[in-house]
């Protein structure tokens, strides 16, 4: 038999559970392990996950959503400052592999072919290889041309790393460098390679 809890006390579950967690924390994980137990809707656990949310709003730390569920993560603006708690520098990633991401991130579904069209050069093998083995991109089909060159998307460990619940988090492109990238992309004359 389920117990039942108060809301005050569902609150501090959630909280200490997503607080506790070594990676972000969804409601259905939440409710097949620290909540398989208790009576509790999912619309009791969002107004927890509300309540939080708010609660720490004005704090060091913050409730977010990213990807794969809830975490806390430090408020950026305090970043400076704590950045000063780690010795290690975090990897610095060449210009080249954050226009090969951010091309995949905003054009996805998008071939090799097509990343190199737009940016007028060769994508290195090397830089898709890092980006497959930090799990950020992942291949989600082949486009239907000659070579079928296999097709690009994003992971939820790209929208956990940088902190967006989905794509519609990311920064808006200015109108103008959309259209050219579209223009770019359904160029007849641009063949793609085989892979």
């Amino acid at each position: 038999m389920k117990r039942r809890v108060s809301d005050e006390q569902l609150v501090e579950l959630v909280e200490a559970a997503i607080f506790v967690a070594d990676k972000p924390l969804s409601k259905k994980h939440m409710k097949e392990t620290v909540l398989q137990d208790i009576h509790v809707s999912d619309q009791r656990i969002g107004q927890a996950i509300e309540t939080i949310f708010e609660h720490y709003q004005t704090r060091g730390v913050r409730l977010v959503e990213v990807g794969t569920g809830y975490r806390f993560q430090a408020c950026p603006s305090l970043s400076p400052w704590l950045n000063m708690l780690w010795q290690e520098k975090a990897p610095k990633y060449s210009r080249a592999t954050l226009e090969t991401l951010a091309l995949i991130a905003y054009r996805q579904p998008i071939t090799r072919g097509e990343i190199e069209q737009v940016r007028g050069v060769t994508v290195s093998s090397n830089i898709m290889k890092s980006l497959l083995e930090r799990q950020w991109i992942k291949v989600v089909g082949h486009k239907e041309v000659p070579g079928k060159p296999a097709l690009y998307a994003t992971t939820k460990l790209f929208l956990d790393y940088f902190s967006l619940s989905g794509l519609d988090g990311l920064p808006k492109l200015p109108e103008l460098q959309t259209e050219k990238l579209d223009q770019m992309l359904n160029d007849p004359s641009v063949r793609e390679p085989s892979e």
